[in-house]
């Protein structure tokens, strides 16, 4: 049986929130609307629950599974080491589109696949989301569809694609559409943009500028 939630509906986005964060924590899968398309989500410290994410989409472990936080002080529990590099792009950018890769606490107890000792961290624009990974904590999360197919813009594209095998399903409408996040890796001093998305290297590179020395590196940002 499907269990959809309707987030504009005062009682239901109540109901639907707490559920999905039980479902959530216990290792099941849950759909919600983020800022670009729909995410499939679970509490990335479950033992079960990124592997059922993984089977899900139909996808190996070779594509790590991305995380999503609730707040930009998320970073000093995750990341390694949070330079001032790191820093002053969560703040200029999250909420939002930069998905930023840092090395992650080694004493992280969690499996999202082979990462390298590396997590993909990101701070969604998108009230939905930023209750739910509030009340769950980072959240192991993926877009809502089978690998290879078009990631779910609205709940019945996601209802489609992944049928019974999640719980729950918040439904907040149309998200925004299949607008990529940018990610940077400043995993390594050599920090390298991964993909271009929404935020510009222009952007990017304009923001270092605000830092003068500190943030020399990003001025010279090229593409992998």
């Amino acid at each position: 049986m499907i269990r959809k939630f309707d987030m504009n509906n005062e009682f239901e986005r109540k109901t639907g929130l707490t559920s999905a964060a039980a479902a959530a924590k216990r290792g099941d899968l849950v759909v919600f609307p983020t800022d670009t398309v729909y995410g499939l989500g679970t509490d990335a410290f479950s033992k079960t629950g990124p592997q059922k994410l993984l089977a899900a989409k139909g996808r190996g472990r070779d594509m790590p599974i991305p995380v999503l936080v609730g707040h930009t002080k998320a970073l000093e529990g995750l990341a390694a080491r949070v330079d001032v590099v790191t820093k002053s792009l969560a703040e200029a950018f999250w909420p939002g589109g930069l998905t930023i890769v840092v090395k992650m606490q080694p004493t992280l107890q969690w499996d999202l696949g082979e990462t390298n000792n590396t997590v993909a961290l990101r701070m969604p624009l998108d009230p939905v989301a930023i209750e739910l990974l509030n009340i769950v904590g980072p959240m192991a999360v993926s877009s809502a569809n089978k690998t290879g197919q078009p990631a779910a813009t609205n709940i019945e594209e996601a209802i489609n694609q992944l049928q019974e095998s999640v719980t729950i399903y918040l439904d907040g409408g149309k998200t925004p559409g299949n607008i990529a996040s940018t990610i940077i890796d400043v995993s390594t001093p050599n920090i390298k943009i991964l993909r271009q998305g929404v935020i510009s290297l222009e952007e990017i590179r304009q923001r270092s500028e605000e830092h003068t020395s500190e943030l020399q590196s990003l001025r010279h940002l090229v593409c992998r």
